[in-house]
C-alpha cells in the first residue's frame, strides 16, 4: 500500500501566509498517475494546495483559473488564490458538492446532472469571438496532431490491440485528418463525471467542475469524449440533456470527429491501462473501438 507524499513545507507555509494558520492537512489526490492535491482546512475555510505535473499542466491550468474561471458562476470552478511557477503550485479555493460519480442519481436526476454540465461547459467555452487568432491556430494544430497520433497510439499499444482494433484506429486516424475545419474552443480538457461536484444547496443543486490542467484551445467537441465513451453509452437522453444544457447540438463535422476521437481515445487508454492493471477503462476502450469497428470495414 502506498503512502500519500506529506505537503511540501515551503507550499505549507505559502498556504498559511495566504489563507492563515492551517489546522488540518488531508491528502485529496485522485490516486491515478502523479496527482499530489492536499485539502487544506484554515482559519478563513477550506483551500486546495496543488503541484501540477508539469510546467505544460501548470501553464494551462493557470491560464484557464486566470481567464475563464473567474466569468463563471461563483462556486462553480475552483478560483486561483495563489500560483507560484518555480513549485508548479497552485493554491485554489474550495467547490462545494460531492463527486457526481459517487451518487446513486435516478435517472431522471443524471438527465439533470446532464443538462447542468451541458450548460457549465457551454458558459466555459465561450463564443468562438473570445479566442484568439492563435488559439485558433492551436485548436487546429491539437485535432491535426490528434490525427496524427493514430500510429503513436498503436505503437504504445503494441501487442495489445487485435487486427480488427488496428485497423479501426488507423481509419479514424485518417478520417479526422480529412475532416474541415471544426468549431474551436477553449476546452477543460478532461471533463467528465469524476470532475464534476454536485452541491444539493437549500435551493438548488449546484454544479461545479474541477481540475483545470488540461485546459488549452481544441476543437470544442473534443470535450465530449469520455462522455461519449462512458455516461452516453446506451443512454441517448443524457447526451440529449446535455446538447439541451449545452445550447446547441453538435454539427455533422463535429460528430464524425466525436467518433474519431472517441477511437484514439481508445487505443490510448488500453495502451496506458493494460500495464497500469486498470481493467475499468480497459474494457471501456476495447468497448468504444468495437462499437466503431463498423466504420473501419
Amino acid at each position: 500500500m502506498s503512502v500519500a507524499p506529506p505537503i511540501p513545507p515551503a507550499l505549507l507555509e505559502r498556504a498559511q501566509r495566504i489563507a492563515g494558520p492551517v489546522h488540518r492537512v488531508r491528502d485529496a489526490s485522485h490516486g491515478r498517475g502523479d496527482s499530489r492535491v492536499w485539502q487544506l482546512t484554515c482559519d478563513t475555510g477550506i483551500v486546495f494546495a496543488k503541484l501540477s505535473p508539469s510546467p505544460e499542466a501548470f501553464g494551462r491550468a493557470t491560464r484557464a483559473l486566470r481567464e475563464v474561471a473567474p466569468g463563471l458562476d461563483p462556486g462553480t470552478a475552483p478560483l486561483l488564490l495563489a500560483a507560484d511557477p518555480h513549485q508548479q503550485a497552485l493554491l485554489l479555493s474550495l467547490v462545494p458538492g460531492r463527486v457526481a460519480k459517487s451518487l446513486g442519481l435516478t435517472p431522471a436526476e443524471q438527465r439533470m446532472l446532464h443538462r447542468q454540465a451541458g450548460s457549465w461547459l457551454g458558459r466555459f467555452h465561450g463564443g468562438p469571438g473570445e479566442l484568439s487568432a492563435q488559439d485558433h491556430a492551436d485548436a487546429a494544430a491539437e485535432v491535426a496532431r490528434a490525427a496524427a497520433g493514430g500510429e503513436k497510439h498503436l505503437g504504445r499499444a503494441r501487442g495489445l490491440l487485435g487486427p480488427q482494433e488496428q485497423r479501426t484506429v488507423r481509419w479514424h486516424a485518417a478520417a479526422l485528418g480529412r475532416l474541415g475545419p471544426l468549431p474551436a474552443a477553449f476546452i477543460h480538457g478532461d471533463f467528465q463525471e469524476r470532475k464534476w461536484l454536485l452541491d444539493f444547496a437549500p435551493a438548488a443543486r449546484v454544479f461545479g467542475a474541477v481540475d483545470l490542467d488540461r485546459a488549452r484551445p481544441h476543437a470544442a467537441v473534443a470535450d465530449l469524449v469520455h462522455l461519449a465513451g462512458g455516461s452516453w453509452v446506451n443512454r441517448p437522453d443524457l447526451h440529449e440533456a446535455f446538447c439541451e444544457g449545452y445550447g446547441r447540438a453538435l454539427t455533422a463535422g463535429e460528430e464524425w470527429a466525436l467518433r474519431c476521437l472517441c477511437a484514439l481515445d481508445a487505443a490510448s487508454v488500453i495502451a496506458w491501462g493494460v500495464p497500469n492493471g486498470d481493467g475499468e477503462i480497459v474494457e471501456r476502450g476495447r468497448a468504444t473501438l468495437a462499437r466503431l469497428e463498423v466504420q473501419a470495414a
